[in-house]
């Protein structure tokens, strides 16, 4: 069977990130109607929900594992669908 080298997508030189807009102006505030719930235990670091995130608020902490800025989400749900262990669901937002 052939090997596969895994990559961090947040540490590679020719894949860029965007990062997340800072202070007020990037805060999603109260209109998100559904999160991403992790479950750490499914994770294994592989980095693809950091890849596809479209306002770069995931990031690997220092377990290896992914950690969701909630301030800077916005729910779009691309994280859930890329993830191919399922480690990320989305749920309704708590009002």
């Amino acid at each position: 069977m052939k090997s596969t080298k895994r990559l961090k997508p947040s540490l590679h030189p020719l894949i860029p990130l965007s990062t997340p807009q800072t202070g007020a102006a990037g805060k999603t505030g109260f209109w998100r109607h559904h999160k991403p719930l992790l479950d750490a235990s499914k994770c294994n670091g592989c980095g693809l929900c950091i890849v596809y995130c479209p306002d770069s608020v995931i990031q690997l902490n220092k377990n290896g594992k992914a950690t969701i800025l909630y301030d800077y989400c916005k729910g779009c749900g691309i994280c859930e669908v890329e993830c191919p262990l399922n480690a990320i669901t989305m749920v309704e937002e708590e009002r």
